[in-house]
């Protein structure tokens, strides 16, 4: 770093410019990760608007977090090397104008291409952020800042349902799904020129070069790994995907071995710091991360699903009913520094107790309520998560990074924050794998429940035995297709055969089949598969619980300073 630089940085943190630069940085925290939830509640709206499928409307989901996780490394690296806020403006810009092409897009493959370019500037922007926080920061103050980067972090990733509800119900200017990314250009403009005007230039170890095979290798395997994790279930875990999954354990494998040599060699200078992995907090810190993570993410996609396809919610309602939910996280994370003051690492401990509880809530809310279930009835459990995941996601990367030394801030932030983005995309394949099986499974049990009733109803109309056994098997089929089905939202031929079946009977055997029978199963199907689902998110949580207290012991007021540097 230049003495002018530094000079600069000092007199930045000396002075209330940096919060302001603290406020420029999470601002982009915030838009790239809601970016990856945000999406979640508005497919139904893509996938008409665009008249494209639902496996390319999942890869406008996928292709994020993909080319985001697959960049992060490299992106830490940069940082290090060519300056923090250069990389930060660099991908800072590239968001904007990607998002920007997001939503100007007029097809499918124009929206999936730009959403990976926009993953791949995000990679590059997001590490900068916690290693700028470590240089603006003393040991003093550095605890609030870290604290307000993990409610950033929080609030990102559960807010973007709300949000994006919103933002589709609000129709402003008639662009219904796209200002979604619309949104990102005014706040990406601030953010650039506050990061210009504000946010000094820092570096880990300025002049080192990029170890350009390793970040090959670590590219080439993170690609191989979260690839059939984000697109495996909807193309039906073809031979490819898992060909890919094998893969990527020797090039990984590669990778450490190649970093590993050039760590050993005389002015060596690899991607990753190997020797982060021999601090315990770093260590069990990434695995925390990357099993929490695997928890939060997995849970919207299932949830929201389910209040969309199966219950029949609006993008607007789906997203309200995780409002309680991000209400608590902001409240939790306010209050976390003051709960860390008094428990330490042990806040964690109580935020993943707090998370298994929720859970358990909210499995129990679906099992009483059944297929009468309305959102506020689950606002109590999903209050008890939120206050939970705030407690956690705040305080967690103080315990996990703060303890490291600058140099190395650039380098342990990617590799964190690869391992999230791993974690997500495991969670959601494993949940989508759980999911739609049990969906599956259960397609009987739902057509046993109104199996009676539908009976009743087209006797009642008059029809003959022998038509009321067509119309029950039609019944049984097109339920049995649509459950089975990778895309929630396509209607089998067997249910186009029963619908133009039906309209040559009586009205009142269509209303029994179509409006009555046929909703009431599909809401049973998905509200009994995602209370058994959920187990996984139980699994995860308490997983979770176990490995904080794994974390090295320290008092609230060391939770900044964690020993080990």
């Amino acid at each position: 770093m230049t003495a002018t630089a530094l000079t600069a940085e000092r007199r930045l943190a000396g002075g209330r410019g940096r919060w302001l630069a603290l406020a420029v940085v999470l601002s982009a925290v915030f838009m790239q990760l809601l970016d990856t939830t945000i999406v979640t509640v508005a497919v139904p709206s893509i996938q008409a608007d665009l008249d494209t499928s639902f496996g390319m409307v999942q890869l406008v989901l996928a292709g994020y977090s993909l080319t985001f996780a697959c960049t992060l490394i490299t992106g830490g690296r940069l940082g290090d090397s060519y300056g923090r806020r250069r990389l930060f403006v660099i991908g800072m810009l590239g968001f904007v104008l990607t998002s920007a092409l997001c939503g100007a897009a007029p097809n499918g493959t124009t929206l999936v291409i730009s959403r990976l370019l926009q993953g791949m500037f995000s990679g590059l922007m997001f590490p900068q952020v916690l290693a700028i926080i470590q240089g603006l920061f003393d040991e003093g103050s550095r605890p609030r800042a870290l604290g307000a980067y993990g409610a950033s972090i929080g609030l990102a990733t559960i807010s973007g349902p709300v949000l994006g509800g919103a933002l589709i119900a609000a129709d402003v200017f008639g662009s219904d799904w796209r200002s979604i990314f619309y949104l990102n250009l005014p706040i990406g403009i601030v953010a650039l020129t506050g990061a210009l005007r504000i946010v000094p230039e820092t570096y880990g170890d300025r002049g080192r070069r990029l170890d350009l095979t390793g970040a090959v290798l670590v590219t080439a395997g993170l690609f191989l790994l979260v690839l059939p994790l984000v697109v495996g279930r909807d193309q039906g875990w073809p031979a490819w995907t898992w060909v890919l999954l094998a893969l990527s354990v020797p090039v990984l494998a590669v990778f450490v071995a190649q970093q590993r040599l050039l760590s050993a060699r005389p002015g060596g200078d690899p991607l990753v710091r190997l020797r982060l992995f021999g601090q315990r907090s770093f260590s069990v810190g990434l695995a925390v991360s990357l099993v929490f993570f695997a928890g939060i993410p997995s849970f919207f996609f299932v949830f929201i699903l389910t209040l969309q396809a199966g219950l029949g919610y609006s993008a607007v309602h789906a997203g309200s009913v995780t409002l309680g939910f991000a209400i608590f996280v902001a409240v939790a994370s306010a209050r976390s520094s003051a709960v860390v003051r008094r428990l330490g690492t042990g806040t964690l401990s109580l935020g993943t107790a707090l998370l298994v509880l929720g859970m358990a809530g909210v499995v129990l809310t679906l099992h009483l309520a059944g297929t009468g279930l309305h959102g506020y009835q689950l606002l109590p459990a999903l209050a008890v998560a939120g206050a939970g995941a705030g407690l956690f996601l705040a305080p967690v990367t103080g315990v996990i990074v703060a303890g490291l030394p600058q140099r190395d801030a650039g380098s342990a932030s990617g590799v964190l924050a690869t391992a999230q983005q791993v974690g997500a995309a495991l969670g959601i394949a494993v949940v989508g794998v759980i999911f739609f099986g049990l969906l599956g499974a259960n397609a009987q049990r739902s057509i046993d429940a109104v199996g009676p009733g539908l009976q009743h109803e087209i006797a009642s109309a008059g029809l003959s035995s022998a038509q009321q056994h067509g119309v029950l098997a039609g019944f049984t089929r097109c339920f049995t297709d649509r459950a089975h089905a990778t895309d929630p939202s396509a209607t089998p031929r067997s249910c186009a055969r029963v619908t133009a079946q039906v309209a040559k009977m009586p009205r009142a055997v269509a209303s029994a089949v179509l409006d009555e029978a046929m909703p009431h199963a599909r809401r049973h199907d998905f509200a009994r598969t995602l209370e058994q689902a959920l187990t996984w998110q139980l699994g995860v949580f308490a997983l979770s619980f176990v490995l904080v207290l794994a974390l090295p012991r320290v008092r609230g007021a060391d939770v900044a300073t964690v020993p080990g540097a």
